[in-house]
C-alpha cells in the first residue's frame, strides 16, 4: 500500500513541475520519460497483481518500490527547496532559472565528460560577459565561479536522480520476471481456484450454541417478518454492517429459530468469505440439503443442475454469510429457482454498495448498540443469568460505553472479565486499557476479523482508509478538511474528467459503503459534514500504517517514541493531557525528522526550527493558537516553501502583513487556512496558480497586479473565505473562473461601485456564497436590488445585513434553479410580511430564518417549497404563526424553533398533531424556549 501511495505521490510531483507556469526547477526530458514509464508500470503492477511467492518476500519487494519512490521525491523536492531558498536571498535567482534550459540540454554531455565541465562553463561565462545582466567587470571572476558551483550542484542532482531511475529499472525487471515466470501471481479478484478452500465436508450448518444476542430483538423480528411474509416471489434480504457488528450472530439466531425451521421446506447455510469458489459454494449448500449421492466428482454445471432440481417446487431459505463481491452472487443466482411460493435468500455483508446492486432486495443496515444494550450484552457475557455486583456496576457501564456499541468488542472484553478477578481495581485497569486488551485477546481475534475489511480494499482506497488513524481518537472529522488533506498528501490517483476533490468524495463514500468510516453528521444540503471511525478500526489503521511506514502517531498517554523517527514521512502528535516531560521528548525526536512531509498536531507550538521540516507539505496545527510571543514560529511556518496544505490557528488581531510578503515562494501551496486571524494578502497571491482553498477569519485581498507579466489564471481556486470588501472587478472574474465557494464581508465602505457586485452573477461555477454586510455604512437597498446578482449555479446562499424587502425574494433568490440551502440571517430581509408565490424555490431543501425581528406574517403554500426537508426558525419574536401549509409539504422532515414567539411554537405543535392524524408520523418538531436549555424534542 505504501509503495502504491508513494508512486502516485511521485507522479503528482512530476506533473506539478511540468505544468506549473513558473516551475522552481526543470527536469530533464529523458528523466521525465523514464520516471513516468517506470511509475506507470509499477502502479499498474500493484493495482493488478498480488505477489504471493517467488524469490523475494512481497513486503520486501513493495518496500523496495516505496524506498525508490521516496528517494526520487527527496532528491527532487530537496533541490526545489534549495533553489527557492537560495533565490529568496539572491537577486540572481532569475538568471539561474533562465540557465536551466542550457543545463538541461548539456546534462548528458556533462555526465560523460566531467573533466572538461569547468572549462566549458568558464568559456560560456566569458562569451556572455557582455550581456545586459552581467555584473561589473571586476566581479566577472566571482560570477563565473558561482555559475560553476551551481552547475556542479545541478550535475550532482541529475546523477542522484539517475541513480534512483536505475534502481527502479532493476525493480521493474524483477517485476517482469515475476509476471513472465508466473510465480504464484494472482489477479486481484475474489475468485479462488478449486480446492483452495477447506473441504465442504468439514462444514456444517450453524447450531444454536455460542450465539448470545442482545439488543437486536427488534431487528430480528423485522427480518423474520420479511422472511415469512405473504409476498410469493423469491426475495433477497441483505443484512449490512461493519465487521463485528453481529450480522452472522443475528443470521444464526434466525436460521435456527423454530418458526423459520417450520416455515421453510429447505434451509441451507453457506459461508462465502473474501476468496470464494463457485463449486465449493454449491457443495456446501448441497451438504445442507443432505443429498444421497456423492457430489465430489461432479463439475460445477452438474452440481448447479442438481441444486436447481432439489430446490424446485419447494420453499427454501438460503443464507449466504459474509459475501464480499457481487460476482459471487452473479455466478450462483441462476441455481436458485423462483418457485413463486415464498422462497428467500438472506445475505450478510460489510458492503452496502453490494447490497444495493441486488435485484428485489430489502436492505437492513445494523447500527451500533446504545449504552443500555451494550451494558446488557456485557453483563450477559460476564455474569450469565446472575446480577452484576453493585460495586462493579459503575465501572462496568463505563467499560461497556467505551466499546462504542460494537458487539464484537463487548463480547471479547466480556470474556476477559468473566475469566478474571471481579475486583474494582482490575475492572478499572480494563477500562483504561480497553482497546489494547481487545486487540491482543485470543490471539488478536478481534483485529483479524476487522483486518479482513482492510485486506479486501482496492489498493487505491487503502491509503485513504489508513490515513484516518492519524487523527486523535474519537475525533469528529470535518469531511471538507479531510478531502483537502487527501488531495494535498498526493496519494489520490487522478481520474479523467474529475477534480481530485470529486475523486476524494467518491473514495470517502466507498469507505462509508464498506462500513469502515461512519457518518456522524449531515450538512444542511444532505451532504456528509462530519465523519468518525470506530476506535478498533482506528487502532487497525495505526498498526498497519506503522508496519508499512506510512505514518506514525505520538500520543501523550503512550509515552513511547517509535523507533526510526528519522525515516518517518507523516507524523501525528496528539496531546490529550499536558505532560511536559513527554512533550520535551517529542520535540527532541522531531529534531531528526528532516524527511517528514506531514505533521498533524494539536498546536503549531510543537514545531522545532523550520529547517528541520524544510520538506514539509502538510501542516495541520489547530486547537491552540499562536500569539504575539510566537511570531517567529508563525514566520517560519509561512516560509515552508514546499507546503501544499497549511492550517494554523492564531491568537492575533492582525497578522503583520510583511509575514506574508514571501508567500508566493510557496510554489505548490494548495490550501491555506488561518483560524481566528486576519491579514492583508500581498498582490503576489495572484501569482500562485496551485491555490485551491483559502480560508481566513478576515482577509483583505489586494487587486491583481496589472504589470502585464505573470497574469496567471487561478484555475484551481475553488474556495475563498472570508474576504473583506471584495472587489469583483473584470480582472478578478477572469482570474477565478472555477471558484465554487465564496465568503464575503463588507464593512466601513463609503463608495460601493468599485465592489462590482453585479459581477458575482458571472461566476458560473459558484455553488456556495456567504455575503455579510455589517452595520457600519451599509449599501442602500436600491443599490443592492440593482447590483446584487447571483449565478444560476448557486446551491447554497447565506445573507446577513442586506436589509432587502421580502418582495425582493421573488426575483433575487426564489428563481435560482439549483438553490438547495438558504440561510437568511440578521436583518437580511426586513418588513412585517412575507408572501411566497408558486414556481420559486424548486430545489430548496433547507431554509433558515434567523434574527429577522420584524417578520410577523408568513403566507405560503405547500407547492411553493416542493422539496423542503428542514425548516429552522431562530429568534423570530413577532412571528404570528407558522403557516399550516408547511406541514403539507411531503418531503418535510423537521421544524426547529429557537427562542421564537409562543404563537409560533403553538402553531408548530399543531402542525405535527394534524400530520399525525393524517398518518404522517415522521415529522419532528424541536423547540428551544430558554437560552440555558439544550435543544429539546417533543
Amino acid at each position: 500500500m505504501a509503495a502504491y501511495a508513494a508512486l502516485v505521490s511521485l507522479w503528482h510531483i512530476i506533473e506539478q513541475i511540468q505544468h506549473h507556469p513558473r516551475p522552481p526547477i526543470s527536469l530533464h526530458n529523458e528523466q521525465i520519460e523514464s520516471l513516468t514509464e517506470k511509475i506507470t508500470f509499477l502502479q499498474d503492477f500493484l493495482e493488478g497483481y498480488s505477489i504471493n511467492g517467488g524469490s523475494e518476500d512481497p513486503d520486501a519487494l513493495e518496500g523496495r518500490i516505496a524506498d525508490a519512490a521516496y528517494a526520487a521525491e527527496d532528491i527532487i523536492e530537496s533541490h526545489i527547496v534549495d533553489q527557492i531558498q537560495a533565490g529568496s536571498t539572491s537577486t540572481r535567482l532569475q538568471n539561474v532559472i533562465e540557465d536551466m534550459d542550457f543545463i538541461k540540454g548539456e546534462a548528458i554531455e556533462i555526465k560523460e565528460n566531467l573533466a572538461g565541465f569547468q572549462d566549458q562553463l568558464l568559456h560560456r561565462n566569458s562569451m556572455s560577459a557582455g550581456s545586459s545582466r552581467s555584473p561589473p567587470t571586476g566581479q566577472n571572476t566571482m560570477v563565473g565561479f558561482d555559475d560553476v558551483l551551481i552547475k556542479i550542484m545541478e550535475l550532482e542532482w541529475y546523477q542522484c536522480l539517475q541513480k534512483v531511475i536505475e534502481d527502479m529499472d532493476l525493480i521493474e525487471r524483477d517485476m517482469m520476471e515475476i509476471k513472465e515466470e508466473g510465480i504464484q501471481v494472482q489477479l486481484h479478484t475474489n475468485f479462488m481456484p478449486a480446492g483452495s478452500l477447506k473441504s465442504p465436508s468439514t462444514e456444517s450448518p450453524p447450531t444454536g450454541q455460542n450465539m448470545t444476542m442482545v439488543g437486536f430483538d427488534d431487528v430480528k423480528v423485522e427480518i423474520m417478518d420479511k422472511l415469512t411474509g405473504q409476498q410469493s416471489n423469491r426475495q433477497i434480504i441483505a443484512i449490512v454492517g461493519m465487521g463485528g457488528i453481529g450480522k452472522t450472530t443475528l443470521a444464526r439466531n434466525i436460521y435456527v429459530n423454530p418458526l423459520i425451521v417450520q416455515h421453510f421446506d429447505i434451509l441451507a447455510w453457506v459461508t462465502i468469505s473474501q476468496e470464494y469458489n463457485v463449486r465449493d459454494i454449491l457443495l456446501q449448500i448441497l451438504l445442507c440439503l443432505r443429498t444421497k449421492r456423492s457430489n465430489e466428482s461432479l463439475s460445477e454445471d452438474e452440481l448447479g443442475e442438481i441444486l436447481y432440481k432439489s430446490l424446485s417446487g419447494r420453499r427454501y431459505l438460503i443464507i449466504m454469510d459474509d459475501i464480499w463481491s457481487i460476482e459471487a452472487w452473479n455466478k450462483v443466482k441462476f441455481f436458485f429457482p423462483d418457485n413463486n411460493i415464498g422462497s428467500r435468500i438472506m445475505i450478510t455483508s460489510r458492503l452496502l454498495n453490494l447490497a444495493v446492486q441486488l435485484t428485489d432486495c430489502y436492505v437492513l443496515k445494523m447500527d451500533f448498540l446504545d449504552d443500555d444494550k451494550s451494558w446488557n450484552l456485557l453483563c450477559k457475557n460476564v455474569f450469565g443469568e446472575e446480577c452484576c455486583p453493585l460495586e462493579l456496576e459503575g465501572i462496568g457501564k463505563k467499560i461497556a460505553k467505551n466499546c462504542k456499541g460494537l458487539p464484537l468488542s463487548i463480547i471479547v472484553i466480556g470474556g476477559v472479565l468473566a475469566k478474571s478477578k471481579r475486583t474494582r481495581e482490575y475492572w478499572k485497569y480494563v477500562a483504561e486499557n480497553l482497546n489494547s486488551i481487545v486487540s491482543l485477546e485470543d490471539n488478536e481475534h478481534c483485529l483479524k476479523i476487522l483486518h479482513m475489511s482492510y485486506n479486501q480494499l482496492p489498493i487505491h482506497l487503502k491509503p485513504c482508509f489508513l490515513y484516518m488513524g492519524v487523527f486523535p481518537e474519537d475525533s469528529k472529522i470535518r469531511v471538507s478538511n479531510l478531502i483537502k488533506l487527501w488531495v494535498a498528501e498526493g496519494f489520490l490517483k487522478p481520474i479523467s474528467g474529475k477534480s481530485l476533490e470529486v475523486v476524494a468524495r467518491d473514495y470517502l463514500e466507498e469507505l462509508i459503503d464498506r462500513n469502515l468510516i461512519l457518518v456522524h453528521k449531515f450538512g444542511s444540503a444532505g451532504n456528509i459534514k462530519l465523519c468518525i471511525i470506530h476506535d478498533l478500526l482506528r487502532d487497525l489503521c495505526v498498526r498497519e500504517a506503522e508496519k508499512e511506514k506510512f505514518f506514525c502517531v505520538l500520543e501523550t498517554h503512550s509515552r513511547n517514541i517509535p523507533q526510526g523517527m528519522h525515516t518517518q514521512r507523516r507524523i501525528g502528535i496528539h496531546q490529550s493531557t499536558p505532560k511536559e516531560e513527554y512533550f520535551a521528548q517529542v520535540l527532541r525526536a522531531l529534531q531528526s525528522t528532516s524527511l517528514a512531509r506531514s505533521l498533524i498536531c494539536d498546536s503549531p507550538k510543537v514545531l522545532p526550527p523550520s529547517h528541520n521540516f524544510r520538506l514539509l507539505r502538510v501542516l495541520e496545527a489547530v486547537g491552540r493558537g499562536l500569539d504575539y510571543g510566537d511570531l517567529d514560529s508563525l514566520k517560519a511556518i509561512l516560509q515552508l516553501v514546499n507546503s501544499r496544505y497549511l492550517a494554523i490557528e492564531v491568537d492575533l488581531i492582525d497578522i503583520p502583513s510583511h509575514y506574508l510578503s514571501s508567500i508566493h515562494l510557496l510554489w505548490n501551496l494548495q490550501t491555506l487556512i488561518v483560524k481566528r486571524g486576519s491579514c492583508t494578502a500581498p498582490s503576489e497571491i495572484w501569482k500562485m496558480p496551485q491555490l485551491r482553498h483559502v480560508k481566513f477569519d478576515k482577509l483583505d485581498l489586494l487587486d491583481p497586479p496589472m504589470d502585464g507579466r505573470d497574469d496567471f489564471v487561478l484555475g484551481n481556486l475553488q474556495t475563498l473565505v472570508q474576504v473583506r470588501n471584495f472587489k469583483c472587478g473584470e480582472e478578478v472574474v477572469k482570474r477565478i473562473p472555477n471558484i465554487k465557494k465564496l465568503g464575503l464581508v463588507y464593512e466601513g465602505l463609503e463608495e460601493w461601485s468599485s465592489c462590482c457586485l453585479h459581477n458575482l452573477g458571472r461566476l458560473q461555477k459558484l455553488e456556495s456564497l456567504g455575503c455579510f454586510f455589517t452595520s457600519k455604512m451599509k449599501p442602500s437597498r436600491s443599490y443592492l436590488v440593482e447590483n446584487l446578482n447571483f449565478p444560476r449555479s448557486l446551491k447554497k446562499l447565506s445573507l446577513r445585513g442586506s436589509c432587502l424587502n421580502w418582495e425582493d425574494m421573488k426575483t433575487k433568490i426564489g428563481a435560482l434553479p439549483n438553490l438547495q440551502v438558504l440561510k437568511l440571517k440578521r436583518w437580511s430581509f426586513i418588513g412585517p410580511e412575507w408572501e411566497t408565490v408558486e414556481g420559486r424555490f424548486c430545489s430548496l431543501k433547507f431554509l433558515l430564518i434567523q434574527d429577522c425581528y420584524d417578520l410577523e406574517y408568513w403566507t405560503t403554500d405547500s407547492t411553493h417549497f416542493p422539496r423542503l426537508e428542514r425548516l429552522v426558525l431562530r429568534r423570530l419574536e413577532k412571528l404570528n404563526e407558522i403557516p399550516w401549509e408547511i406541514g403539507e409539504i411531503p418531503t418535510l422532515r423537521s421544524i426547529e424553533l429557537e427562542y421564537c414567539s409562543d404563537p409560533a411554537v403553538v402553531s408548530a405543535r399543531k402542525i405535527v398533531d394534524e400530520q399525525e392524524e393524517l398518518g404522517n408520523v415522521g415529522l419532528q418538531v424541536r423547540v428551544v424556549v430558554q437560552p440555558w436549555e439544550k435543544l429539546g424534542g417533543s
